[in-house]
Protein backbone atom coordinates (compact mmCIF):
# COMPACT_ATOMS: atom_id res chain seq x y z
CA UNK A 1 0.00 0.00 0.00
CA UNK A 2 2.55 2.28 1.07
CA UNK A 3 4.59 1.93 -2.52
CA UNK A 4 1.14 2.60 -4.37
CA UNK A 5 1.30 5.68 -2.27
CA UNK A 6 4.77 6.80 -3.26
CA UNK A 7 4.25 5.98 -7.12
CA UNK A 8 0.95 7.95 -7.10
CA UNK A 9 2.57 10.88 -5.52
CA UNK A 10 5.76 10.55 -8.05
CA UNK A 11 3.52 10.40 -11.06
CA UNK A 12 1.16 13.39 -9.83
CA UNK A 13 4.31 15.69 -9.22
CA UNK A 14 5.69 14.60 -12.68
CA UNK A 15 2.32 15.73 -13.95
CA UNK A 16 2.49 18.97 -12.33
CA UNK A 17 5.54 19.62 -13.33
CA UNK A 18 5.01 18.58 -17.01
CA UNK A 19 2.24 21.01 -16.73
CA UNK A 20 4.21 23.77 -15.84
CA UNK A 21 6.80 23.26 -18.73
CA UNK A 22 3.64 23.88 -21.11
CA UNK A 23 2.82 27.59 -19.58
CA UNK A 24 3.00 30.34 -21.46
CA UNK A 25 6.67 31.60 -21.36
CA UNK A 26 5.78 35.35 -21.32
CA UNK A 27 2.39 37.10 -18.87
CA UNK A 28 0.80 40.13 -19.61
CA UNK A 29 -1.55 42.22 -17.01
CA UNK A 30 -3.56 44.90 -17.75
CA UNK A 31 -6.22 47.02 -15.73
CA UNK A 32 -7.80 50.91 -16.91
CA UNK A 33 -9.99 53.19 -15.07
CA UNK A 34 -10.91 56.38 -16.55
CA UNK A 35 -10.39 59.71 -15.01
CA UNK A 36 -11.91 63.19 -15.49
CA UNK A 37 -8.57 64.73 -15.65
CA UNK A 38 -6.29 65.93 -18.99
CA UNK A 39 -3.10 63.39 -19.75
CA UNK A 40 -0.90 66.54 -18.78
CA UNK A 41 -2.03 66.33 -14.95
CA UNK A 42 -1.91 62.51 -14.95
CA UNK A 43 1.20 61.79 -16.72
CA UNK A 44 3.53 63.62 -13.60
CA UNK A 45 1.64 60.96 -11.35
CA UNK A 46 3.45 58.58 -13.62
CA UNK A 47 6.57 59.76 -14.54
CA UNK A 48 7.33 61.59 -11.66
CA UNK A 49 8.55 58.86 -9.12
CA UNK A 50 8.32 60.96 -6.62
CA UNK A 51 4.68 61.10 -7.00
CA UNK A 52 3.96 57.65 -6.52
CA UNK A 53 3.47 57.50 -2.93
CA UNK A 54 -0.04 59.18 -3.13
CA UNK A 55 -1.22 56.73 -5.30
CA UNK A 56 0.82 53.29 -5.45
CA UNK A 57 -0.57 50.45 -3.78
CA UNK A 58 2.58 49.10 -2.87
CA UNK A 59 3.39 52.15 -0.74
CA UNK A 60 1.28 51.67 2.01
CA UNK A 61 2.72 48.00 2.55
CA UNK A 62 5.45 49.67 4.16
CA UNK A 63 5.60 52.91 5.50
CA UNK A 64 9.45 52.17 6.88
CA UNK A 65 10.65 51.46 2.91
CA UNK A 66 13.76 53.15 2.09
CA UNK A 67 13.20 55.05 -1.33
CA UNK A 68 15.99 56.50 -3.84
CA UNK A 69 15.80 58.49 -6.17
CA UNK A 70 18.15 59.80 -9.35
CA UNK A 71 18.21 60.96 -12.67
CA UNK A 72 15.90 63.85 -13.80
CA UNK A 73 12.29 63.90 -12.45
CA UNK A 74 9.80 63.17 -15.69
CA UNK A 75 12.20 62.68 -17.85
CA UNK A 76 13.86 59.75 -19.56
CA UNK A 77 16.20 57.87 -17.06
CA UNK A 78 14.69 58.91 -14.23
CA UNK A 79 15.50 55.97 -11.41
CA UNK A 80 13.21 55.08 -8.21
CA UNK A 81 14.91 52.46 -5.84
CA UNK A 82 13.19 50.83 -2.89
CA UNK A 83 13.67 48.69 -0.24
CA UNK A 84 11.40 47.53 2.01
CA UNK A 85 9.94 44.57 3.95
CA UNK A 86 8.72 40.92 2.97
CA UNK A 87 5.07 42.80 1.34
CA UNK A 88 7.69 45.05 -1.00
CA UNK A 89 10.85 43.44 -1.29
CA UNK A 90 13.56 45.23 -3.13
CA UNK A 91 13.80 46.70 -6.66
CA UNK A 92 14.14 49.72 -8.96
CA UNK A 93 12.48 51.73 -11.38
CA UNK A 94 13.75 53.41 -14.53
CA UNK A 95 11.69 55.46 -16.75
CA UNK A 96 12.57 54.13 -20.40
CA UNK A 97 10.30 55.82 -22.57
CA UNK A 98 8.26 59.30 -22.29
CA UNK A 99 5.56 60.72 -24.37
CA UNK A 100 2.33 62.56 -23.31
CA UNK A 101 0.27 59.40 -23.82
CA UNK A 102 2.77 56.63 -22.48
CA UNK A 103 5.25 56.40 -19.22
CA UNK A 104 7.32 53.42 -20.47
CA UNK A 105 9.37 51.88 -17.28
CA UNK A 106 12.05 48.87 -16.66
CA UNK A 107 11.15 47.37 -13.52
CA UNK A 108 13.71 45.13 -12.49
CA UNK A 109 12.75 43.22 -8.97
CA UNK A 110 15.66 42.09 -6.43
CA UNK A 111 13.79 40.65 -3.69
CA UNK A 112 12.09 38.40 -3.18
CA UNK A 113 12.16 36.88 -6.51
CA UNK A 114 14.36 38.08 -9.08
CA UNK A 115 12.76 39.21 -12.22
CA UNK A 116 12.41 41.86 -14.87
CA UNK A 117 9.25 43.03 -15.96
CA UNK A 118 8.36 46.12 -18.56
CA UNK A 119 5.35 48.49 -17.56
CA UNK A 120 3.49 51.21 -19.54
CA UNK A 121 1.22 53.65 -18.48
CA UNK A 122 -1.22 54.29 -21.53
CA UNK A 123 -3.56 57.57 -21.61
CA UNK A 124 -5.93 57.87 -24.11
CA UNK A 125 -7.61 61.08 -24.02
CA UNK A 126 -11.61 61.33 -25.22
CA UNK A 127 -13.34 64.38 -24.54
CA UNK A 128 -12.37 65.79 -20.63
CA UNK A 129 -11.99 62.02 -19.98
CA UNK A 130 -8.47 60.44 -19.83
CA UNK A 131 -8.58 56.23 -19.66
CA UNK A 132 -5.09 54.90 -18.02
CA UNK A 133 -4.09 51.93 -18.95
CA UNK A 134 -1.84 50.08 -17.00
CA UNK A 135 0.31 46.88 -18.23
CA UNK A 136 2.87 44.73 -16.80
CA UNK A 137 4.44 42.52 -19.21
CA UNK A 138 7.69 39.86 -18.43
CA UNK A 139 9.02 37.02 -19.43
CA UNK A 140 7.55 33.56 -16.95
CA UNK A 141 10.82 31.09 -15.97
CA UNK A 142 10.02 27.76 -14.67
CA UNK A 143 9.49 28.43 -11.15
CA UNK A 144 6.92 31.18 -12.13
CA UNK A 145 5.30 29.01 -14.35
CA UNK A 146 5.04 26.32 -11.46
CA UNK A 147 3.35 29.09 -9.57
CA UNK A 148 0.75 30.24 -12.15
CA UNK A 149 -0.75 26.48 -12.21
CA UNK A 150 -2.17 27.63 -8.88
CA UNK A 151 -2.41 31.52 -8.76
CA UNK A 152 -2.31 33.41 -12.20
CA UNK A 153 -0.28 36.60 -12.82
CA UNK A 154 -3.12 38.20 -13.19
CA UNK A 155 -5.26 37.96 -9.81
CA UNK A 156 -1.42 38.11 -8.21
CA UNK A 157 -1.10 41.49 -9.92
CA UNK A 158 -4.66 42.72 -11.16
CA UNK A 159 -5.50 43.63 -7.87
CA UNK A 160 -3.02 46.02 -7.04
CA UNK A 161 -3.29 47.54 -10.39
CA UNK A 162 -7.09 47.95 -9.77
CA UNK A 163 -6.54 49.72 -6.06
CA UNK A 164 -3.42 51.99 -7.89
CA UNK A 165 -5.49 53.44 -10.45
CA UNK A 166 -8.42 53.90 -8.35
CA UNK A 167 -6.30 55.87 -5.73
CA UNK A 168 -4.54 57.83 -8.99
CA UNK A 169 -7.63 58.79 -9.67
CA UNK A 170 -8.93 60.09 -7.18
CA UNK A 171 -5.65 62.11 -7.07
CA UNK A 172 -6.16 63.35 -10.05
CA UNK A 173 -9.44 64.47 -9.72
CA UNK A 174 -9.09 66.69 -6.67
Amino acid sequence: MFKKIIVGLSVLILIVLAVAALQPATYSVTRSIAIKAPPEKIQPLISDFHNWPQWSPWEKLDPAMTRNFSGAPRDLGAVYSWQGNKDVGSGRMEVTSLTPAKVGIKLDFLTPMASTAQTDFVLDQKGDTTTVSWTMSGKTDYIAKLMTIFVSMDSMIGPAFESGLSQMKAVAEK
